[in-house]
């Protein structure tokens, strides 16, 4: 999914689509509200698959709202955090997203609920 986000801002395409699950959706969700990108809707196709339409934003002079995109855990190598452990990206200027028991959620939420979980990916 970030992979294709990453291309489609970089081709500077209006919209993106993407399979659909649980996680994909939640990640989503966050981009959303953190601003990142315009919105998203869920795709019925023919059969059981089901797809996202990713809306990517752009400002006035034509820059993307995601300058970067940095993926941390991949299957290869878990990476984990604890509550005391969650990096500020940039400064505080990009975000990170965690999946925790309690569902996908910035960085900020979990250290503000006191949880910890595994890092997914940086957003600037």
């Amino acid at each position: 999914m970030l992979t294709r986000i990453r291309n489609a801002v970089t081709a500077e395409h209006d919209s993106v689509p993407i399979p659909a699950s649980k996680m994909k959706i939640s990640i989503a969700e966050l981009l959303k509200n953190e601003g990142f990108i315009l919105g998203y809707e869920l795709e019925e196709t023919g059969g059981p698959q089901r797809g996202i339409k990713v809306f990517l934003h752009y400002h006035d002079r034509g820059d993307p709202g995601i300058a970067g995109l940095k993926r941390v855990s991949r299957p290869g190598l878990r990476v984990y955090v604890r509550k005391g452990e969650i990096p500020r990206y940039f400064g505080g200027l990009g975000v990170s997203f965690l999946s925790t028991s309690q569902g996908v959620m910035t960085g900020r939420d979990a250290w503000k609920k006191g949880i910890g979980g595994e890092l997914l990916c940086y957003v600037w």
